[in-house]
């Protein structure tokens, strides 16, 4: 396994929360790191453009990591107070034998959110039509390139061997790499995969989402002593997420999206509608924050069968289920 924890990002951007319900001096301020700005974390918008983390006495701020290895690094030096990444990035730190190893705590997203995109449309696309093709795919050891490698297995292609797939480019460069004519294909999240289509020059054919199954991809982390000497803020945290939750599943895409077109602004309201109603289509996100022991199990299958788990975790040690009962009212 690769060493994983990289430099931090240098670049981050702050948004600031819309819909204040209380006096903004007596909020407590939270600093989270999110490793994309993407729709694919809707139910965290929602929460923030509703107002529901300052209703929790939450003043949130929200830096971007552009890598779940730059969200680990931020949590790690302190300069974030609760990450939202993928599941393999704490796991990566666990088996590195780091003491006090960060803990999930909530779950956002249950499926993968990035698309196949090709050149050209294809409506009876096969995963054995990729067989010889070349993929722009994602970093080495990260989850987006895990799950892609582990659907191409599932159809009897080889990675690297039967599709050739294109590890080098940064994680915010693969859609101008693409239309700069590298790859047959490319994985794409949104609103990346629908800014393409609109574009005319690719074209969503799969789901890696569906075809991975539930997966945890997607969790909120804190270091073990943030969460014990902030216990109440993290379960205020907690129920704000919760709280989107329960409003995106309750709610149409169209509402979803009118709500957080102020995150997008280069997201007109019908792409992000068109977004939002394909993640619903595939049960994307979570309607509650607690994490599955199952799940997790899937998650560490897929990490071994791509070359990337030097041992197993055990769920009791990387996973708080305790946050996430108390906000769903299970104690």
């Amino acid at each position: 396994m690769k060493k994983w924890i990289a430099g931090l990002s240098a670049a981050t951007l702050v948004f600031t929360c819309s819909g204040c319900t209380k006096e903004e001096s007596s909020l407590t301020p939270v600093r989270l790191n999110e490793v994309v700005h993407s729709v694919f974390y809707a139910p965290q918008y929602v929460a923030m453009e509703l107002g529901f983390f300052e209703e929790e006495g939450i003043k949130l701020s929200v830096d971007i990591g552009n890598g779940a290895d730059n969200s680990m690094v931020a949590l790690l030096s302190d300069s974030a107070d609760i990450a939202l990444m993928g599941t393999e990035a704490g796991i990566y730190v666990y088996n590195e034998g780091k003491e006090d190893c960060p803990v999930a705590f909530a779950q956002l997203t249950q499926r993968a959110g990035n698309f196949l995109i090709a050149r050209e449309p294809m409506p009876d696309f096969q995963w054995e039509d990729l067989e010889g093709k070349s993929i722009i795919g994602g970093r080495a050891g990260g989850m987006p390139e895990l799950v892609l490698e582990h659907v191409l297995s599932s159809h009897g292609l080889t990675p690297k061997e039967d599709v050739d797939i294109i590890q080098n480019i940064d994680f915010s460069s693969t859609a101008g790499a693409f239309l700069a004519d590298m790859g047959d294909f490319t994985v794409e999240f949104e609103p990346t995969a629908t800014t393409l289509e609109n574009q005319g020059v690719g074209y969503v054919v799969a789901s890696l989402g569906v075809e991975s199954g539930y997966i945890p991809y997607t969790v909120y982390m804190a270091n073990p002593d943030f969460l014990e000497e902030h216990e109440d803020l993290v379960i205020a945290f907690t129920r704000a997420i919760y709280k989107g939750q329960t409003w995106v599943m309750e709610h149409s895409a169209e509402e979803i999206a009118e709500v957080i077109a102020p995150q997008f602004p280069d997201s007109d309201l019908e792409s992000l509608t068109k977004i939002i109603e394909r993640y619903k289509e595939q049960d994307t996100w979570k309607a509650d924050p607690s994490f599955s022991e199952a799940d997790f199990e899937l998650i560490q299958d897929i990490m071994e069968e791509g070359g990337e788990l030097s041992q197993r975790v055990p769920f009791a040690s990387f996973v708080n289920t305790e946050i996430a009962a108390t906000v769903m009212g299970q104690n």
